[in-house]
């Protein structure tokens, strides 16, 4: 199935920056909507997020693949009326300003469905358009810490720690796909578009969901499913393990030649070894410290225990199984040079005029004559 074209016919105005609203349209546009990237002169702030060639980062390349953009100053009447024309002709409409910015700007729910009355107009912010903390300016790690993410990533000496990525960002961005998906699916039932608010805290705690109801119901001492579960080291690296079954632990102390482990009283039973979690990782890692990643994989491995290699980015690069399965394609990135493209789930390949990613402005003048913007 070619899911490049689901979206065809499908145009978007995009207001939004930084990486939650962009995220979620540039998977519009690589399952094939058209996407306008509206942003000031200057540009989006988020082709600011980490060392820059010309006017890309890699987090801006990456997620404002396949727009086009369009250099606007809202302050401006002139700014203000290309917006109107080029909102009045897309079917959704997407914001990331702090809750009343874009109103005062002229474009708000209401403004743009007076003049698109089927538009599907999402707000993206950081704490949601309502309540006590809708003003308050956030970034992704400050979600994190918001959210409960930071605390359930602590070290083994408990310090909460946040995910080395923009978790709370990226994953907003799929939320945001993802009620899209829907909306345009109600819409085509319906007819009738809409109102969408959805936020950074809210989507961080939806992927936290199930994690925040237990929580609750152990008491506020949630434990592991069951033990060993996680990182090992190796004299030259290291793996996760799972021994989810009670036959994985009788293996993997075989294996690390210490069969008498099953007997030990503190980790006999699954409820023990959940609850003397850390000491028994302690006194696995002492054991797996000597061996090689390869010799400790396939000893595993060949008694069926679950296992596999902790790698780096650049070992997935590497890996076997990335390269037989396609899972990412080399791309020219302009400045940036050659940057390897993930494969979207669903999409092997993407299509070829779907790997570009605008300059600031780069499509102005196309983009004001495709929409009836005079010279």
């Amino acid at each position: 199935m070619d899911l490049r074209q689901s979206f065809e016919g499908i145009r978007v105005c995009d207001l939004s920056q930084g990486i939650a609203g962009p995220h979620a349209t540039m998977l519009l546009a690589q399952y094939g909507a058209e996407v306008v990237k509206v942003e000031p002169p200057e540009g989006d702030w988020g082709r600011l997020l980490g060392p820059r060639s010309e006017d890309h980062c890699a987090h801006s390349w990456y997620y404002n693949l396949g727009k086009k953009s369009i250099a606007l100053d809202l302050k401006t009447a002139s700014g203000r009326e290309i917006l109107t024309k080029i909102a009045s002709q897309c079917d959704i409409f997407i914001e990331s300003f702090r809750p009343g910015v874009i109103s005062r700007l002229g474009f708000s729910y209401e403004a743009v469905q007076a003049i698109r009355s089927d538009v599907i107009y999402v707000s993206v912010s950081g704490f949601g358009q309502m309540g006590p903390y809708n003003q308050r300016g956030t970034v992704d790690s400050l979600i994190q810490g918001f959210s409960g993410m930071m605390v359930m990533n602590r070290t083994s000496e408990g310090v909460p720690q946040r995910q080395g990525m923009v978790a709370a960002d990226v994953v907003t961005g799929l939320y945001v796909f993802s009620a899209l998906t829907a909306a345009l699916a109600s819409r085509q039932q319906t007819g009738e578009g809409g109102y969408l608010d959805l936020s950074l805290m809210q989507s961080a705690a939806a992927f936290q969901g199930a994690k925040i109801a237990e929580f609750h119901a152990s008491g506020g001492e949630p434990k592991s499913f069951y033990g060993p579960v996680g990182y090992l080291p190796t004299c030259d690296g290291g793996v996760s393990v799972s021994c989810r079954k009670e036959e994985h632990y009788v293996l993997l102390c075989q294996v690390l030649g210490r069969a008498e482990l099953t007997d030990d009283t503190r980790f006999k039973s699954g409820e023990d070894r959940v609850r003397n979690e850390a000491v028994l990782m302690q006194v696995l890692a002492r054991l797996t410290q000597p061996w090689t990643t390869a010799a400790l994989l396939k000893a595993l491995q060949d008694v069926g225990v679950l296992v596999e290699r902790v790698q780096s980015y650049g070992e997935w690069l590497r890996n076997e199984q990335v390269l037989a399965t396609g899972a990412y394609h080399w791309t020219n990135a302009g400045a940036l040079g050659q940057l390897p493209l993930v494969s979207l789930p669903g999409i092997n390949v993407p299509r070829p005029d779907r790997c570009h990613s605008p300059k600031i402005g780069q499509d102005s003048v196309a983009v004001c004559r495709q929409f009836g913007v005079d010279e």
